[in-house]
């Protein structure tokens, strides 16, 4: 069976159930977390996604744990855990949670972006902001990053567009223009 599929129908019944449920903002939140930490902790996301690496119980126990205890953790997102486990789908619990994350912005009409400055600014970020939820209606779920090599200005990529404003990419296009302009004469 196709992997998409999969992960589609098991993630647009995850958004049912919290729709229904009325945790699907704590859920979205922790489905965040773990996608973070599947995307940056490769032995987890392996023990996780392999079948016989360890008990079903475990892993589930590990899942909690990221999300900071029994006491914190959304029943919903356990009891999705469980049932990923039981129908033994655990290999796509990662794809899962990032069609559930993409399914649940678009219904609750939030965009997701990256921002990338050469310096912090809350202005920046403000400014962002404002601009999308004035066309969309929406809000606006930024993700930030520091990157002095910019030179200046930011980058800021948003649904497959980007607004390249840093310094260090006008200085490369008035590189390769020079560059042009020079075979040109010789």
């Amino acid at each position: 069976m196709n992997t998409g599929i999969i992960s589609e129908r098991y993630a647009q019944a995850l958004l049912k159930f919290v729709t229904e449920t009325g945790g699907g903002d704590k859920v979205y939140a922790q489905a965040k977390l773990l996608e973070k930490c599947f995307a940056t902790l490769e032995d987890m996301r392996l023990m996780i996604s392999l079948p016989k690496a360890t008990s079903d119980s475990f892993k589930v126990k590990v899942l909690v744990t990221a999300l900071g205890g029994k006491e914190n953790a959304a029943p919903e997102l356990v009891r999705f855990v469980q049932l990923v486990m039981r129908n033994h789908r655990t290999k796509y619990l990662h794809l899962m949670l990032l069609i559930f994350m993409d399914l649940y912005r678009k219904a609750n009409n939030i965009s997701f972006g990256r921002l990338v400055m050469a310096v912090p600014s809350d202005a920046l970020k403000r400014k962002l902001t404002d601009i999308v939820h004035d066309e969309t209606g929406g809000t606006l779920e930024l993700e930030t990053r520091v990157d002095p090599s910019i030179i200046g200005g930011f980058i800021f990529d948003m649904e497959g567009r980007r607004l390249d404003a840093s310094v260090a990419s006008q200085l490369k296009t008035v590189r390769t223009q020079f560059i042009e302009k020079n075979r040109r004469i010789v």
